[in-house]
């Protein structure tokens, strides 16, 4: 048996060895390195300290773990309409994803905007970008009576001067175009006419109506040797004389110092400019959301659990455990550094895609090892075992998690904010985790080998298992998922009847009330999370309370769900009593939710559009529709009872919620995938089978797959369990979803998925079982007459 297999020289076997743990040295310093940096500035920024001149290797971490700028605008338009104010905070939100993907713009009280932008410790640079106006015009050098329409200064910014208005050069004929008239930017290097040097530009591309226009202004003022003057927020960004007729409606913004100026402003031109006249009103460092402890006890939380895993693969998998481990390890070494490199702001629903990306990492793993200790029971060496194993093992993981990263394309291609931030930690997630198992695994293992770790006690041997008759019991498993379900609906809809919300929805979906007071001493955010969150949550009977220090004050901000006005003077007077604060200092204003209709929209639009994918996807792979379908009705299932748990339970639904659904998501089809592949497998060959046969393949594959299944879930489950111990009190409501996710995901792939699949085989298709059975008896009675 072991012919057909090369055995690794046991010097090379060595050198990967020796290698495997040089990397892991290298790799643990740096991670730790990033790490401890990303921990010393959130704590100095939870305490109020400048970072400005101090050069931090961190990981950008989102509002609710460190903290950042907050700048208040007041409209000064009278009495905007809510439409005006809603494309507004759109635009913001388009403008603020220049700089991440974890930011907060709602509004405050009846004429104010607040943006919240993490990692970002000066509020003057941020100031510059969002509060402009962000008007683009294309304006012509002289108006039709001949008179100049600007004038070279170069006292000014840009270099010239407009001799009238906008509004005056718009009446006159002379603004040419305007950014609405631009369907794409982009930033590009282009060649420099002058230099012969590349260098930054804005590439345009105008509408279908504008190009005529814009072939007709050039025209024009080639012919007259005039120039067009670029015209944004206030001032001339570019004045080139025309050389050519621009008849294909491309064309390039030159004159900027860098490809960051290009690329912000690209960005800009297409949000477009902003409706309503703004001007600051404050601006500030705040410190952290969640508190100064909450990334401690995450960290501290996913040291352990990855510590349990490591213990409890070796324990069951014995050598085999120990390659898993140092895959983990590197794993999740290489998380924290893609992260940090990629400089993609990490926030809960980020730290919920590592925590899906540390599960698919086991699973892989043990797909594999689950794998060669079958290969060994049916009499293979262990070095036959263990290429057979990888080879056998291969389209399970590979069909898994390309199923999960098309679900991760789609969210990040159509999310935004929250959901384009988890998405980018999980695309992350999928890479390296498929990495460490198909190839450093595998060589890992076939190193071991070669120096020597043969024996197959080493490896371990699948024992043969009564077949479990689990598709014998759907009706029973479809009932009681029908009861749950029906449970969450009774619960919504009883909740939506005395409550008026069916969801116990938080401040970032439904809005709340701003309490701002000066607390007349300086509060650390641990200080804040331990005395000041533990009296307003009883107060209010609520624990969903966000705090934020602001920095170089004594004001401490108070978030909560909508307060009435006895709530608002309960809070004030235990304001004053516990924490003796100046009732005139205390402010209060109703906010909007944080989380923007269309960001709603986006992530409902991106996980509907993903399923059809996987769908499409699922169908490909497996040459039969029954096997996708199946595979989402069971990812379906898996939301349902996620969101019963979140309606009876009342956790409260924030900008977690939509992380969690689609942690949900991922690891449901990811679990259901290796099981449909092993039924796949046991499938080959077979053209007909009866019904019962059919239940037998069905049984068979499921309880082949069975401890997989649950060795993968467990230790995900580990990992969400362990935030839930040491997490902070947003953490909690975070992680107990995720557990109840985590094992309805297990649930419904052993006894939903496939279940489905096997009624549909028997009822659904031209190749049903029941209508080929009931064929022959038609045929028959026909004969007959």
């Amino acid at each position: 048996m072991t012919g057909r297999y090369k055995k690794m020289k046991k010097g090379k076997s060595w050198v990967i060895i020796l290698v495997a743990v040089i990397c892991i040295g290298l790799l643990g310093w740096y991670s730790s390195a990033v790490i401890t940096d990303t921990k010393q500035k959130q704590e100095a920024t939870a305490n109020g300290e400048s970072t400005k001149d101090k050069d931090y290797q961190n990981i950008k971490l989102g509002l609710d773990l460190s903290g950042g700028v907050s700048i208040t605008y007041h409209i000064k338009d009278k009495n905007p309409s809510d439409k005006d104010v809603s494309d507004t905070i759109a635009k913001l939100e388009e403008r603020a994803e220049s700089y991440t993907t974890e930011y907060s713009v709602y509004k405050s009280g009846d004429d104010r905007i607040t943006v919240e932008i993490p990692g970002v410790d000066d509020p003057n640079k941020v100031l510059e970008d969002l509060g402009s106006p962000g008007s683009l015009y294309f304006i012509a050098q002289y108006d039709s009576d001949g008179n100049a329409n600007y004038t070279k200064d170069t006292s000014v910014e840009g270099g010239y001067k407009l001799n009238y208005d906008i509004d005056t050069l718009k009446a006159n004929g002379s603004v040419i175009l305007d950014g609405n008239d631009v369907k794409d930017a982009s930033a590009q290097y282009d060649q420099s006419s002058s230099t012969s040097t590349k260098e930054p530009v804005v590439s345009l591309k105008l509408k279908d109506e504008a190009i005529d226009t814009w072939a007709d202004a050039t025209k024009k003022a080639k012919d007259a040797g005039q120039s067009i003057g670029i015209y944004y927020d206030d001032h001339f960004i570019s004045v080139p004389t025309v050389s050519a007729v621009i008849s294909d409606g491309n064309c390039v913004i030159n004159g900027m110092k860098d490809y960051d100026e290009a690329s912000s402003l690209a960005t800009f031109i297409r949000v477009g400019a902003i409706n309503l006249q703004l001007e600051e009103l404050e601006s500030n460092v705040v410190g952290a959301q969640l508190g100064g402890t909450a990334l401690t006890n995450a960290v501290k939380a996913a040291v352990i659990g990855i510590i349990l895993i490591m213990v409890f693969m070796i324990v069951l998998y014995g050598i085999l455990g120990v390659v898993a481990s140092i895959g983990l390890a590197l794993y999740s070494m290489l998380t924290v550094l893609f992260i940090y490199w990629f400089e993609i702001t990490l926030t809960l629903p980020g730290i919920a895609g590592i925590i899906l990306g540390i599960g698919m990492a086991v699973d892989a793993n043990v797909i594999v090892f689950a794998r060669i200790r079958e290969e060994i029971a049916g009499g293979k060496s262990v070095l036959a075992a263990v290429n057979e194993g990888y080879k056998k093992a291969l389209s399970a993981i590979l069909d898994g998690q390309v199923t999960t990263f098309i679900a991760a394309l789609v969210l990040m291609v159509l999310g935004s904010g929250t959901v384009k931030g988890f998405a980018y930690t999980l695309m992350i997630s999928i890479v390296l985790s498929l990495f460490t198992a198909l190839f450093i695994a595998k060589y890992l293992t076939r190193a071991f080998y070669g120096v020597g770790v043969r024996a197959e006690k080493f490896y371990g041997k699948a024992k043969k298992r009564r077949v479990i008759r689990f598709v014998q019991n759907r009706v029973k498993y479809f009932v009681i998922s029908g009861v749950v379900i029906l449970a969450g609906i009774g619960g919504m809809i009883y909740f939506g009847a005395t409550s008026g919300n069916a969801l116990n929805y938080s401040l970032e979906f439904v809005g709340g009330t701003s309490t701002t007071a000066d607390f007349g001493k300086d509060y650390t955010a641990a200080e804040v999370e331990k005395d000041i969150v533990p009296s307003v949550s009883k107060l209010l009977g609520n624990s969903a309370v966000q705090v934020t220090t602001v920095q170089g004050s004594h004001d401490v901000t108070l978030k909560t769900r909508t307060l009435s006005l006895d709530e608002r003077q309960d809070l004030a007077e235990l304001l004053e009593k516990d924490f003796k604060v100046d009732t005139s200092t205390i402010e209060t204003q109703s906010i909007s939710s944080t989380i923007s209709g269309e960001m709603r929209t986006n992530a409902v639009k991106a996980v509907i559009i993903s399923c059809i994918f996987m769908l499409l996807y699922i169908w490909f792979r497996f040459k039969d529709i029954r096997f996708a379908s199946s595979a989402i009705l069971a990812l379906v299932h898996d939301v349902l009872v996620v969101v019963t748990a979140y309606a009876l339970i009342r956790i409260s639904v924030g900008s977690t919620f939509i992380a969690c659904i689609l942690t949900i998501v991922g690891y449901s089809v990811n679990d259901t995938i290796v099981i449909f592949d092993r039924i796949r497998e046991n499938l080959h060959g077979l053209k007909k089978y009866s019904a019962d046969e059919l239940a037998d393949i069905a049984n068979e594959s499921l309880t082949q797959t069975l401890s997989r299944s649950i060795n993968t879930s467990l230790t995900t489950f580990v990992m969400v369990l362990l935030l839930f111990i040491f997490g902070h009190t947003s953490i909690r409501e975070f992680s107990l979803p995720l557990m109840v996710g985590v094992l309805c995901g297990t649930y419904s792939s052993i006894c939903i998925a496939t279940e489905l699949w096997y009624v549909m085989k028997l009822y659904l298709g031209k190749s049903a079982i029941k209508k080929q059975a009931a064929a022959p008896a038609k045929g028959s009675k026909k004969a007959k007459n």
